[in-house]
This record gives structure tokens, sequence and C-alpha cells, in this order.
């Protein structure tokens, strides 16, 4: 299932805000479906990198105590106008997905 990611960046004071907005239902394998009575299988973000310009500057380890359609954001220091932002996660089904910015 093709999941949307979204990204946003603001740089304020010498440090450049990063906002990731993640379409996904983050399931813990807890709930029951109303209609079937049975456990909704767990499917949720376990990582998610961060890279500036190539160069891995902060990495998120997710679970299952994040919210659906989680939004996840970080400070960089040093970050330049034009520089590139790169966001990758991944998830326990084996889903992940790719996201670029630009400072």
């Amino acid at each position: 299932m093709s999941r949307q990611t979204r990204i946003r960046t603001k740089t304020q004071d010498g440090a450049t805000e990063v906002l990731v907005l993640v379409s996904h239902p983050m399931e813990t394998g807890q709930r029951v479906d109303p209609k079937t009575k049975e456990k909704i299988p767990a499917h949720f973000i376990q990582k998610m990198t961060f890279t500036l310009d190539g160069k891995e500057v902060a990495v998120a380890n997710l679970g299952v105590a994040v919210s659906k359609d989680p939004l996840v954001g970080v400070k960089l220091k040093g970050a330049k106008a034009g520089a590139k932002v790169k966001v990758t996660w991944s998830d326990n089904k084996g889903e992940s997905n790719t996201a670029e910015a630009t400072v």
C-alpha cells in the first residue's frame, strides 16, 4: 500500500526544524476489529532515518506507542539554504518510503 510522507523545514536562529508527517495506521496489535471481533495485526513504523546532503544526522526508533499518522520532528544545526533533507522510514511489515525536501 502506498503511504504518503510529507516534509516541512523551517530555519530559525541557526537551527532548521524538520517535520515529517507519515500517513500510516500505526496499529499496536491489541485493538479488536468491531466487525470481525479479531485482533487487528500489528503494523507500525520501526525506524526513521534523516540525512542532510547524504550524511545521516538522526535516527528515530519508533514503535507501537506512536499514534496513527505520526508527526516526527528533529532540529538540525548547520543546515544551509539549498541543502537536501531526506527522510526514509520502514515498518514491521516491510513497507518503506522516502521523501526529500530542500532547506
